[in-house]
């Protein structure tokens, strides 16, 4: 008798996906300049507030990001339309400016000025120009929508579907989580030798739990097993008389109100591609964000959010959340820059999927698509 699908090895992505730098530049101009791409919170960006802007370095590429007086946000290339001066000033070696209060956006070259939406408000000089029409000189747009207190731009506009149309399955797992009301209380940092979907990987399954996570696998043993047949759409139960991702297993903190019996006590995991991870406990929600930096090296950003008014407490203090998620960060990374290692080698050519890997393949079915260049579109 056949086997069935599940019960396979599947195909990895090949070699080259991983290591070969001209492939990552097709990869980000197709796949990561084509898809929603997360660039943080609201509020740590500043953009909770009205008539504001930020600057964000997305792949190498320099976006602004503006919310107007009425709320509404905008993105564009931080690029001039007259001589391409960056409206911004901004070296993506350096950190990017804080978000500044503006309502208009000036060009520090030539004093050409925007509306917070992108459209040309003042060309000095050009009073004498026939045919001169301010309307042809909008900013090079990009898409920018929020998601649950969380900002996403698009770098090619023209493809993007509605954030939320493409959210909308993981908006109703995760309904329960304020996500949109908690704040940061703590952020960790790591440069990570590895391929962003090396880590993507590496998320989106437990195979590697058991060896790798010891400390996390006693306090959430079905980790152990290898992950197989996880019911993440309940949630994954901690052991007896845990309830949370800290290092007790218990915590000061009180779980999130409104979440159901399953949630108070168990944890989930969703994986926003290309760039967001979300591990979601009863009392805090580890978000991560991936800033591919070459085919070979990722920033993570993880910021640790609380309830605002538990994080407002006096007695507030992260530390056994941030312990154990530093620990099993810092594991994971370790592994993942081995892998990447590994795949160097002139002896490897292509990983393979155990059925326990299944939602590994995710990166497979979210990423091949992409690649194949849109009828009309960029060619990379």
């Amino acid at each position: 008798m056949a086997q069935s699908y599940g019960d396979m090895l599947q195909p990895a992505l090949p070699k080259e996906m991983y290591v070969d730098s001209g492939h990552w530049e097709v990869e980000r101009d197709r796949a990561i300049f084509g898809s929603w791409f997360c660039v943080g919170r609201l509020d740590e960006l500043g953009l909770d507030i009205d008539e504001r802007v930020a600057v964000v370095d997305v792949v190498g590429e320099s976006v602004l990001v503006t919310r107007d007086g009425e709320g509404q946000l905008h993105g564009a290339y931080n690029v001039c339309r007259h001589r391409g001066s960056q409206l911004i000033p901004h070296d993506p070696a350096q950190p990017a400016p804080a978000a500044s209060a503006t309502r208009a956006l000036r060009c520090p070259y030539h004093s050409w000025t925007y509306t917070l939406g992108g459209a040309l408000l003042k060309a000095p000089h050009t009073q004498t120009l026939r045919e001169f029409d301010h309307t042809q000189f909008t900013l090079h747009p990009v898409a920018a929508q929020s998601w649950r207190g969380f900002c996403f731009v698009h770098l090619t506009p023209e493809q993007a579907t509605p954030l939320g149309d493409e959210l909308a399955a993981i908006d109703a797992r995760l309904q329960r989580y304020p996500l949109e009301h908690l704040v940061s209380g703590r952020r960790l940092v790591y440069d990570v030798g590895a391929n962003y979907k090396v880590l993507a990987e590496n998320y989106n399954e437990c195979y590697h739990c058991g060896p790798v996570h010891p400390e996390l696998s006693r306090l959430v043993p079905a980790f152990a097993g290898g992950g197989q047949d996880l019911a993440w759409e309940q949630g994954i139960p901690h052991r007896e008389g845990a309830w949370t991702f800290t290092t007790t297993g218990t915590s000061s903190r009180r779980p999130f109100p409104g979440l159901n019996e399953h949630e108070r006590t168990r944890h989930k995991g969703e994986l926003v591609h290309p760039n967001l991870f979300l591990s979601c406990s009863a009392d805090h929600v580890a978000a991560y964000t991936l800033w591919p930096q070459a085919v070979d090296r990722t920033t993570v950003v993880c910021d640790l959010l609380f309830d605002a008014d538990e994080a407002a407490r006096d007695d507030f203090d992260p530390d056994d959340a941030a312990d154990l998620w530093d620990l099993v960060n810092r594991q994971d990374w370790a592994v993942c820059e081995s892998v990447q290692r590994g795949m160097r080698s002139r002896a490897y050519a292509q990983g393979w999927f155990a059925p326990m890997e299944d939602a590994s393949a995710d990166i497979r079915r979210w990423l091949l698509p992409r690649l194949v260049p849109r009828e009309g579109g960029s060619d990379g």
